[in-house]
């Protein structure tokens, strides 16, 4: 899987795990429409749906599922025998319904049970976009891929994120009093409030002593005794020289 893919997906899916409670493992709910689809374009749903959404996953359908690919005859035997793999959540149906009116009862209002829907019907995928905290699995060509959240979807979250960002009546109670307490009133506009500003010291540059110019001093004439105090580069002589020196002066 492409890296961009596996981006996207994660994001979709840290949404719904951030904003409306889904954990790992993920549980998909399946239809006949998927299943058919992954017959015919030779897609393993077993293999490529768990490597798509992180390998933590529950596969599973409903009875009505199995019931109405049953009903349908030969032509979707082979995406009977895929949906009758999976685990089996029971929908409550005493009288079989089609695969999507169980679906959308399964899901309710709100999604409480966190399903992730597998389904190619796009007239049910259309309508389960119209319920908040729904994701919706499908295939494009072979390739599987989780919708990005709905408007509603979005909504949802948004409005729950302002309501726990907001103050509650004590907090705001106690806002109140510290507006009143500080400002003197609850209603002052912001434009008019003046901070009084802290006396500043003075500026330690400022305090500094100024350095005296040095004056150029004229040029005194160096004293005769200091000439004389002068110190005399000393020559050394080898000591070789010395011992010729001294040899020669024995002789003589």
């Amino acid at each position: 899987m492409k890296i961009k893919r596996y981006k996207k997906v994660f994001k979709n899916l840290s949404f719904y795990v951030n904003n409306f409670g889904f954990f790992k493992p993920f549980q998909v709910l399946v239809d006949g429409t998927f299943c058919f689809y992954s017959l015919q374009n030779r897609v393993q749903i077993k293999e490529d749906v768990p490597k798509y959404l992180g390998n933590e996953i529950k596969l599973l359908t409903t009875p009505c599922v199995i019931i109405e690919t049953e009903k349908l005859g030969a032509q979707v035997s082979g995406a009977m025998k895929i949906v009758k793999t999976f685990g089996i959540h029971k929908c409550g149906h005493k009288k079989p319904v089609t695969g999507s009116a169980c679906i959308m009862s399964m899901v309710g209002t709100s999604n409480s049970n966190r399903y992730i829907i597998a389904t190619q019907d796009e007239d049910l995928q259309k309508n389960l976009q119209k319920i908040p905290t729904v994701p919706i699995l499908y295939f494009n060509r072979t390739s599987v891929v989780l919708k990005r959240p709905s408007e509603s979807t979005l909504e949802l979250a948004n409005s729950r994120k302002q309501a726990t960002l907001g103050l509650s009546d004590y907090q705001e109670e106690v806002l109140n009093k510290l507006k009143l307490k500080t400002l003197g009133t609850l209603d002052k506009p912001k434009d008019d409030l003046v901070i009084p500003k802290k006396p500043r010291g003075p500026n330690p540059l400022s305090c500094k002593k100024k350095k005296k110019p040095i004056e150029n001093l004229p040029h005194q004439p160096i004293s005769e005794e200091k000439k004389l105090k002068r110190k005399r580069k000393r020559i050394r002589i080898p000591t070789h020289v010395k011992q010729e020196l001294l040899s020669s002066v024995s002789n003589a």
